[in-house]
């Protein structure tokens, strides 16, 4: 197992580093959940004398297109009402295909499109009890 100590952004880099070999690790939302890692960061492995870039892995998704700004306060509030991760682009509500989902999605009548992408959610899900 390799542990990495410290997170870098590309411009971050030690110098000391900068002629390591390059290489990638891709992963999903969930891989970098609770880490606060994105697209981008680099982590460096001394030993190995290599620097992995994370790339964020497509995954599927819905994407909800709200048509108004009604429609953004609503639909937004309905997914996270029901506590789902969700990712706001300039145009969609982006929710990972996950089980429940879609269900949420045809309750409210929000026009939805299956899609792949990287995922990343606006915040962390919170532990919550009702």
């Amino acid at each position: 197992m390799v542990v990495v100590e410290r997170v870098y952004r590309e411009s971050e880099l030690p110098d000391a580093c900068r002629l390591y070999a390059r290489d990638t690790v891709t992963l999903g939302w969930e891989d970098r959940t609770h880490v606060h890692v994105r697209a981008g960061d680099c982590f460096v492995i001394d030993d190995a004398r290599v620097i992995a870039t994370v790339v964020e892995r497509p995954e599927p998704v819905f994407l909800v297109e709200p048509r108004s700004a009604p429609e953004w306060a609503l639909f937004a509030y309905h997914i996270g009402n029901r506590h789902q991760p969700m990712m706001i682009t300039d145009r969609a509500l982006v929710c990972p295909d996950v089980p429940g989902v879609e269900q949420l999605l045809q309750q409210h009548r929000m026009p939805y499109t299956r899609s792949m992408q990287p995922f990343t959610p606006a915040a962390t899900i919170a532990a919550h009890h009702h």
